[in-house]
């Protein structure tokens, strides 16, 4: 199935995966910390292991970093 991911178009095999699925997949570093716009909106993180992916889809994984000046 074909996904954009971050921008980028990707083949990800097998089909039909969940976006739990997906962030194993692709490796994604500290998984509980990660958000994950899915076409335009973003995901609860409950619903991670329910929303399936279908081919086409737009994913963002996106980083929400703290910090600051002193």
């Amino acid at each position: 199935m074909k996904l954009i991911i971050n921008g980028k178009e990707e083949d990800i095999q097998p089909d039909n995966v969940s976006v739990t699925e997906l962030l194993k997949i692709k490796s994604v570093e500290q998984p509980d910390m990660v958000s994950v716009e899915l076409n335009g909106e973003f995901l609860k993180r409950p619903d991670f292991g329910t929303t399936q992916l279908k081919s086409g889809d737009r994913i963002e994984f996106l980083y929400f970093m703290g910090g600051g000046s002193r």
